[in-house]
């Protein structure tokens, strides 16, 4: 008896005709007829009535039916388990990063993973958070970093890594350092500086200047946030950055909330739902390495 005496006989029961079934399996249906005789031989009894058009389970057929799909499928879960075995041992990993995007935890989950399993070749690319999410999309990338203004891009899986408001940041003497807050209109009279369009932080920015039918002048752009800082510092524009990344500027800039902006910036990972045994066992890695968010420490937020 062989496994695909079984994958025939269980194609011929769903079937119900051997030419059909014959289509399924991708061989003749002489093929199909021939097997299955052979394995009515080797068990003794008729399996099918052929009698009919239509083919249909004797009391043998029945009786048998359950134990072949059982057999199948403990097949499919080895081959399955060592193939998840092989995919560990020496299989290949694409891990996406937003631009400018210095993580230590993803890093250190990266460390780890690779400690656990050497023979998994690691490529670490980076490129801008909307192009990221199509790289996952497509099967190109397997996870990524990014940051976003949706909790969970369509179509995905998502870890949130953290979650905050976007501030404007100014240096001292700026006509806005003296106060705490400020409106999306506010800033509307001065030139802006901040991350290009497919980015998170972009995007969250310009929904929110949209609901209210605003188009202030975004001046320059900078992929990186000690870019958009040193801008800022020398008066050329008003910073728009997350809450941690300003933070990291205390010393020559001043983080001004900006009361009407609700939307938060995330930092997430994310994946395709059908991920390898390789994306899970990173992903248990970088769930272990990065703090919950609601935990009050913040990841180097870039992106």
């Amino acid at each position: 008896m062989e496994l695909k005496q079984l994958e025939y006989f269980v194609a011929v029961a769903e079937e119900q005709n051997f030419t059909r079934a014959a289509e399924r399996v991708h061989i003749s249906q002489s093929g199909v007829s021939a097997q299955i005789r052979q394995l009515e031989r080797e068990l003794g009894a008729e399996l099918f009535d052929r009698s009919a058009r239509t083919a249909t389970l004797t009391v043998a057929g029945k009786a048998a039916i359950e134990h072949a799909r059982n057999a199948l499928a403990a097949a499919a879960a080895v081959g399955q388990a060592v193939g998840e075995v092989t995919d560990l041992i020496r299989g290949r990993l694409t891990v996406g990063m937003v631009i400018g995007c210095t993580v230590t935890p993803l890093f250190d989950a990266l460390t780890a993973f690779h400690r656990a399993h050497p023979g998994v070749e690691i490529s670490l690319l980076e490129d801008n958070s909307d192009r990221l999410v199509e790289g996952v999309r497509a099967g190109t990338i397997d996870l990524a970093l990014i940051g976003t203004a949706t909790a969970t891009p369509d179509r995905l899986d998502a870890l949130t890594i953290i979650s905050e408001r976007l501030v404007a940041a100014v240096p001292p003497g700026h006509p806005l350092a003296k106060q705490r807050r400020v409106t999306l209109r506010d800033l509307g009279a001065y030139p802006i500086v901040c991350m290009p369009p497919g980015t998170g932080l972009r995007t969250a920015f310009d929904q929110a200047c949209t609901a209210q039918s605003l188009q202030p002048t975004i001046a320059l752009q900078a992929g990186a946030a000690d870019a958009i800082a040193d801008l800022a510092t020398r008066g050329l524009a008003v910073a728009v950055l997350s809450d941690s990344m300003a933070a990291r500027y205390s010393d020559r800039l001043t983080a001004l909330t900006i009361d009407d902006v609700e939307t938060p910036v995330l930092l997430a990972l994310i994946w395709k739902s059908a991920h390898s045994p390789a994306v899970r066992e990173l992903l248990s890695y970088s769930r272990q390495a990065f703090p919950k968010p609601d935990s009050g420490k913040k990841p180097p937020h870039r992106g």
